[in-house]
């Protein structure tokens, strides 16, 4: 991009700098948020957590401690989220509060491995379920992923409107099927003893409960993305604060209803031992008859379709401000001038996803990566405090809910649960340390070089 289109550019931007046009509303807002949070990890982890909490009251503890966790993180982001409605959200927080390194090294994390690696995910996710109603080879299943990553990058690319125009009914029948399937578990043949079982075994359990909250975090992540579209969002310093809260709000009532429902329906040790718990609770559904698991499958379709295509939309705007702020090609912040949408970040998020999902050994990089971003929404969180004292005069229309109790609690329960995996997971946790590590060094090898282009 030239000096002379930069200009021109800029002069079309509004007083916050962003050269996108507001049109996501309130309820287009609280859809993103919600399609991007509630994807494939709530057909899965419930296993994972009842393989190591064995009774129905630690379970949903942690699942409710997560939710709690994910609403203070909200409350907190909120008001960073009111004061400064910027693209890229986390990434526009933290250079504000800490400068360029800490936002380079988030926008690293986030999209060169972790959304990557998250779109490879769930449209493989997506493709396995397809196959349930089309059959497909191993090799067919990856192509197919990268078919439907391919499809939500040119939906996105059209326009934010008519990407929200098909983001907002794949959620809304993806959050109904959920709550049918929560509500109906309660009618599975299976449960008539459910009241007869043992709410809580053993002890206080408070390191396992620690342990099974990291996949259960996963599952929430998600909740602070709809403040990476910030540059888009209409009447932002009222829509950003209360989509951020409604969207978590809606996403921890869903969760708890689900897995009540699934503990309902099923015993601990058949729980955990069903990796496709939901379609193991629908063969127990008398409404469902023999047809529980094209159900099932159906409404994991519709999930991993709306997961993609949100998270896809969320993360092109890291990339899109990484480059409109001068921390990644200048060319990536560009925004197209037919569909107003950030294009080059668009289709260069859209690359990376379908590069890694045609990679056997990246689709489960996602789990690997749980913790990724953990460190970073810790310092983002933490910018509340460190702004109102390094911009006492920020305006702020929305200031923290229970501020300084509810961020410090977030802050303690997010420090908690990485020392925990750091103690109980040190391979992984390590793995995830280096990854972000490994972005200091590129950095600095991209300010040289940008340095060396300014001077010639």
């Amino acid at each position: 991009m030239s000096e002379l289109e930069q200009q021109e550019e800029q002069t079309h931007a509004d007083h916050w700098g962003e050269r996108m046009p507001r049109t996501v509303g309130l309820w287009s807002a609280v859809t993103v948020l919600v399609g991007v949070t509630v994807g494939s990890g709530i057909f899965r982890v419930p296993a994972t957590v009842a393989g190591l909490l064995h009774s129905p009251g630690p379970a949903m503890l942690c699942w409710l401690i997560g939710g709690l966790v994910a609403l203070a993180g909200a409350l907190s982001v909120a008001e960073l989220a009111a004061a400064l409605p910027r693209s890229g959200g986390i990434f526009a927080y933290l250079l504000e509060a800490y400068g360029n390194l800490p936002a380079f090294l988030f926008g690293w994390t986030e999209l060169a491995v972790i959304r990557a690696s998250a779109l490879g995910a769930t449209s493989t996710i997506f493709a396995e379920y397809l196959g349930y109603f089309i059959p497909f080879t191993a090799t067919q299943v990856h192509e197919v992923a990268a078919a439907a990553i391919l499809v939500v990058g040119a939906i996105n690319y059209i326009g934010v409107r008519r990407a929200v125009a098909v983001l907002a009914p794949a959620t809304a029948a993806k959050y109904a099927a959920l709550l049918a399937l929560g509500l109906l578990a309660f009618t599975a043949v299976s449960g008539a003893s459910a009241h007869h079982r043992i709410l809580w075994e053993g002890g206080a359990q408070a390191s396992l409960i620690a342990t099974a909250l990291v996949p259960v975090m996963w599952t929430y992540d998600g909740w602070a993305d709809v403040s990476f579209m910030g540059g888009e969002i209409y009447q932002p310093q009222r829509t950003l604060p209360l989509a951020l809260i409604l969207g978590t709000c809606c996403v921890m009532l869903v969760y708890l209803l689900v897995n009540l429902g699934f503990w309902y329906a099923l015993p601990g040790a058949e729980i955990a031992h069903a990796p496709l718990v939901a379609a193991t609770v629908a063969r127990h559904i008398p409404l469902f008859g023999g047809a529980g698991a094209a159900v099932i499958s159906a409404v994991v379709l519709v999930s991993t379709f709306s997961g993609l295509h949100a998270s896809l939309m969320t993360g092109s705007r890291v990339l899109f401000a990484m480059g409109d702020r001068g921390l990644l090609f200048r060319s990536v912040g560009r925004v197209s001038p037919r569909f107003e949408s950030p294009s080059v970040a668009i289709w260069l998020s859209t690359g990376l996803g379908i590069a890694y999902v045609l990679q056997n050994d990246f689709a489960q990089l996602a789990d690997r990566f749980v913790l990724g971003l953990w460190p970073f929404y810790v310092l983002t969180v933490a910018a509340v405090y460190v702004l109102r004292r390094k911009r006492p005069d920020l305006h702020r229309p929305y200031r923290t809910w229970g501020y300084p109790v509810v961020p410090a609690l977030f802050l303690l329960a997010s420090l908690g649960m990485l020392a925990n995996s750091a103690v109980t997971d040190p391979r992984d946790t390590g793995v995830t340390l280096l990854v972000i590590v490994a972005g200091i060094p590129i950095y600095y090898a991209w300010r040289a070089v940008t340095l060396r282009r300014v001077v010639a």
